[in-house]
């Protein structure tokens, strides 16, 4: 009878001795199916082009705050409406900034191609920058070199200007001076074609009778803004008084300019003393002449403007104008000197070149 063979049973290690994928932790891996992992690249690859698009929406819509150098930012992007900042005001800011940080940012537009390295240009938040640095200054500690900017992207100059304009009126009361300084240079820049549109647009939520007030304070920016030297300190009353004077006097404003040029004016209290002076005796003079006889001469039936006149955008006599007409280079010139001032990084030699052609063939 033929012996039967014996079966050897299975070696338990059989299996094991093939080679298998381990993680850098020891654990061996699963292997997904090849079109499982396709569709997990393509769920990830697709979740990042989304993540993408939502910042590129918030940085467009100027809803993501960025962290920006305080060199790469150009302060005089636009021409400031604020005049001063109260030094108490300002201690308290920088008290605050240093004790919490940075609580609000500040707004800016980016800017394209500048030869001086600016990368960013201020729409508000002037004081904030303007403590900023100062600290960093004071300090010199790395964490105080940046600030906090939403990146926005005003559709017009006009909505910059408001922008502004309305983050200074809801923050920090500007004065009526102010207001119409900024209005004076919006024209000047060309960013209204007349002072009502200014008015309306850039004091849209003020009401009438504020925007009218702001309106008469022009007057007073186009005649003495070359010499005030604390025009904030002029309140309403003597601002509106001084307003009058000028409207119904030609001469009243070159006969201030003489006394506040000779007198002594170290303080706002020295200067507001000769407005108010000055004002004095020219209600006195047409008190005066009121009391003349009727026919005295037609001064005695002129008739006296009310309210606001329109003026057109035209620069006060002797007063330094000074703005930016391309990226890096800044035009200056003063009325009636015959002399024009080019500067900034943009000034080069290729620029003189053109100018020299360019007037050349005038």
């Amino acid at each position: 009878m033929a012996k039967r063979k014996r079966l050897t049973p299975a070696q338990p290690t059989y299996l094991s001795a093939a080679p298998e994928s381990k993680s850098a932790l020891g654990a061996p891996l699963a292997t997904a199916a090849p079109i499982a992992q396709v569709a997990s690249d393509a769920a990830a690859q697709a979740a990042l082009s989304e993540l993408s698009a939502v910042l590129e929406s918030a940085r467009a819509d100027g809803r993501l705050i960025e962290r920006i150098g305080l060199q790469q930012i150009d302060e005089t992007h636009l021409v400031r409406d604020r005049l001063e900042q109260d030094e108490d005001e300002m201690a308290a800011l920088m008290g605050s900034l240093r004790a919490r940080g940075q609580q609000i940012p500040i707004e800016v537009v980016q800017l394209e191609d500048r030869p001086d390295g600016k990368t960013h240009g201020l729409i508000s938040g002037w004081r904030r920058l303007s403590a900023l640095k100062r600290l960093y200054a004071e300090t010199s500690e790395p964490e105080l070199s940046t600030i906090k900017a939403l990146v926005i992207q005003p559709a017009s100059a006009r909505d910059a200007y408001v922008a502004m304009v309305e983050e200074n009126e809801i923050r920090v009361n500007l004065s009526h001076y102010e207001r119409a300084r900024i209005t004076v240079r919006a024209l000047r820049e060309g960013v209204y074609p007349n002072q009502k549109m200014a008015l309306q647009g850039l004091f849209a939520n003020a009401t009438r009778a504020k925007r009218s007030k702001v309106g008469s304070f022009v007057a007073l920016v186009e005649a003495l803004d070359a010499v005030l030297m604390f025009p904030v300190a002029i309140n309403e009353k003597l601002g509106l008084a001084l307003v009058r004077e000028i409207t119904r006097d030609s001469g009243f404003a070159d006969q201030l300019i003489s006394h506040l040029r000779a007198g002594s004016r170290d303080t706002p209290v020295a200067e507001l003393r000769i407005l108010s002076a000055a004002v004095t005796a020219a209600e006195k003079a047409a008190l005066t002449r009121l009391s003349e006889p009727q026919n005295a001469g037609p001064l005695a039936a002129e008739p006296v403007a009310a309210g606001p006149r329109i003026r057109e955008p035209l620069p006060a006599k002797g007063e330094r104008i000074n703005t930016q007409v391309a990226p890096g280079l800044r035009l200056g010139y003063t009325p009636g000197q015959h002399r024009i001032e080019l500067s900034g990084a943009g000034v080069d030699e290729r620029l003189i070149q053109e100018l020299r052609h360019w007037l050349s063939q005038r």
